[in-house]
């Protein structure tokens, strides 16, 4: 669903004035948003998942390590598809708290595509460069939000999540590399725009909350603290949004209606998109092209 069609929806959860402003900016912060029970679930799903990690030797589809992780002594960066691997998880993504703030930047009717959960372990963990999202998993409109939910909440020296405002109303910007590589990075020569001055890096408490836009230009500094930033990070839009392109973070709930009902037609937004390489044959993650792990 466009954004027009969007905005004659009445809010569930945000105001009319910060809904304004997630069009305006490509993005929103909503400071200690997710309650305290749902944060004490999702730390124990969180302390499950890392438990389990212990068992493997090296990055997997699910498990994405961090340099010197160990049995003893686990370093775990990324799951992905957590909600296929903890009911709790699950259980989170599909809650009225998370669902009816999707529904006021897309629309009534939202949809499941992805997730992954970024534990961006401490002392060193790595940042992301400026990127985009969009061109990893095109879609037929430009509806599909990533929500960031700082489980612990986010300080400065953690990485938190970078922002470009305004940039998801500029062109969508090359993935590739100059060898062919898709690395979901935007090159230098691109950015010769880009001032410190423009950079938003908002932190907050434990449940703050990011809805991003899938064209805004974003990144990450890298952990320096001595803990975990823990980030959950599902994927909706509109239902009437439909990817073309294999998603490259599959999942069995991928498709499924959320919240409201399916739609009978599709929205289109003719602006176009590059297209990521073939998934089907598959995903070959963005460090491996990359000294160290990355993730934003």
């Amino acid at each position: 669903m466009i954004a027009e069609k969007v905005l004659q929806h009445p809010c569930n959860v945000l105001t009319e004035a910060q809904r304004l402003q997630f069009f305006r900016d490509g993005f929103l912060v909503v400071e200690n948003y997710v309650p305290e029970p749902w944060l004490e679930r999702l730390r124990a799903a969180t302390r499950d998942l890392v438990e389990r990690s212990r068992a493997v030797r090296e990055s997997d589809a699910t498990f994405i390590l961090e340099e010197g992780h160990s049995a003893e002594s686990p370093r775990l960066h990324r799951v992905s598809s957590p909600q296929d691997h903890h009911e709790a998880m699950w259980a989170f993504m599909r809650d009225p708290v998370m669902t009816d703030l999707v529904a006021d930047v897309v629309g009534p009717d939202v949809k499941f595509h992805h997730a992954k959960l970024n534990v961006k372990s401490g002392k060193g963990s790595g940042g992301f460069d400026w990127h985009q999202d969009i061109p990893a998993w095109p879609h037929t409109d430009y509806s599909p939000v990533t929500v960031g939910v700082y489980i612990n909440g986010c300080r400065p020296d953690q990485g938190p999540l970078s922002f470009l405002p305004g940039s998801h109303n500029g062109p969508l910007y090359s993935m590739y590399d100059d060898e062919g590589n898709f690395v979901v990075r935007i090159r230098e020569a691109d950015l010769a725009w880009v001032t410190e001055d423009m950079v938003a890096r908002p932190t907050g408490g434990p449940g703050t909350t990011v809805l991003l836009n899938c064209r805004t230009v974003h990144g990450s500094s890298p952990n320096r603290s001595a803990d975990p930033r823990l980030l959950l990070l599902p994927v909706y839009s509109s239902a009437d949004s439909f990817p073309y392109t294999a998603n490259p973070i599959p999942s069995v709930h991928q498709g499924d209606v959320v919240r409201g009902q399916p739609a009978r037609h599709a929205s289109f937004d003719t602006r176009s998109c590059e297209l990521p390489p073939d998934w089907r044959f598959g995903y070959k993650t963005v460090w491996q092209h990359k000294k160290k792990p990355a993730g934003y």
